[in-house]
């Protein structure tokens, strides 16, 4: 049997709360990423970020890690798709993932254990939302002026392929890697 300490529980006890909450953070911080100035936004995920582990996370450990890993693979991901033209900044100039969206892989990541956990537990339902939902998020961002589509049906095709491939492989990976994340 393990042992956990009292600091590694979460201090909402609730799993609903906890994945309400984490929800709340994670639109919260993804409208941070998107409307404010990078170092107000950067604050704000920062901030949400001490109060997921605080308040939300079961496996603090673990989910840094997984948190860690995920939002690296996603900022390479956009780094490639902003080197490629799919993606581009509002200067047009980026040429790496600017700081605001590596900030918002970190926050979209603890969604992946949380909030967003259902849609591990069936891929069929995942591989119909995630090429949709994806790149609908980043048209909004453009629609909001965070970024641009340069070319907008191939942008979101390229993205809606991304999306296919990274999230399954980020559950793949958190599952095999962290069982306990995916419970």
């Amino acid at each position: 049997r393990q042992q956990t300490c009292a600091c590694s529980q979460p201090m909402i006890t609730s799993q609903t709360y906890r994945n309400i909450l984490n929800f709340v953070m994670f639109e919260l911080g993804w409208l941070a990423c998107i409307l404010l100035p990078q170092a107000w936004a950067l604050a704000v995920v920062g901030l949400f970020l001490l109060l997921h582990f605080v308040l939300v996370s079961q496996h603090k450990l673990e989910e840094l890690q997984f948190i860690v890993i995920g939002t690296l693979a996603g900022s390479v991901l956009d780094g490639l798709w902003l080197r490629t033209g799919i993606l581009a900044d509002t200067s047009g100039a980026a040429v790496v993932t600017p700081p605001w969206l590596i900030a918002l892989w970190a926050i979209f990541m603890t969604s992946l254990n949380h909030s967003l956990k259902w849609l591990g537990r069936n891929r069929l339902v995942m591989f119909l939302i995630v090429p949709i939902a994806g790149p609908f998020a980043y048209w909004s961002a453009s629609a909001l002026g965070a970024v641009t589509l340069p070319s907008l049906l191939p942008s979101l095709l390229a993205l809606a392929v991304g999306w296919l491939v990274l999230f399954p492989a980020l559950l793949s990976l958190r599952d095999a890697l962290y069982p306990r994340l995916a419970q």
